[in-house]
């Protein structure tokens, strides 16, 4: 029976070994050399603060901080659940890490959205240009559609200029064929003599 006992407890203290313990919230815990903490703290520990729990009794827990030193703390003071304080900081920890990603994220897209807006602008230009371009085609085809129906109504007739260039030549053709004409009759009359 006291081997069933004896095994129990090395079982139970083997379990709690594992444990990770937190001193409460609002609480300088102090951490002493003597197992029923009757002497003074050498170290303090603060709300929040975490430590591993390497063996306990009712009232007392033997513990080892994160940088190796063991002691003796009262058990009344450890919780097993992280502390609010902890989880407040780690919000506040979470939260500033967030605002500062979205803050890195803004910037990134910064320089995206100052392209945006003047792609934008260019856009803008660009449909002014189209406008008046199309603009300009309608007055075109309209002068164009003009100039074919003047065409048509023209169509049978010849530019004043074929017509100038036209009697000037022909006017030039006969007053040489007129002098020809003149100086060969009088030859005929003459007897082939040319008069002056």
């Amino acid at each position: 029976m006291r081997s069933t006992i004896a095994i129990l407890v090395l079982l139970l203290s083997t379990s709690a070994l594992a444990e990770t313990g937190y001193v409460t919230d609002r609480l300088r815990l102090g951490l002493h050399n003597a197992e029923d903490t009757s002497d003074t703290p050498f170290r303090y520990l603060e709300s929040g603060d975490s430590f591993e729990i390497l063996s306990r009794t009712r009232y007392y827990a033997q513990v080892q901080m994160p940088d190796g030193v063991t002691g003796y703390v009262k058990l009344n003071y450890v919780v097993f659940e992280p502390p609010a304080k902890l989880i407040v900081n780690e919000s506040l920890a979470e939260q500033a890490r967030l605002e500062a990603e979205i803050e890195d994220m803004r910037e990134s897209f910064a320089e995206p959205a100052a392209l945006i807006e003047e792609l934008r602008g260019n856009a803008a230009n660009l449909r002014v240009d189209v406008d008046t371009a199309t603009a300009r085609i309608a007055e075109l085809e309209a002068e164009n559609a003009r100039m074919m129906a003047r065409q048509a109504n023209y169509s049978h007739s010849l530019p004043y200029t074929w017509v100038g260039g036209a009697t000037v030549v022909c006017l030039v053709a006969g007053f040489l064929l007129g002098l020809w004409w003149v100086d060969r009759q009088n030859r005929k009359r003459h007897g082939g003599i040319r008069v002056v």
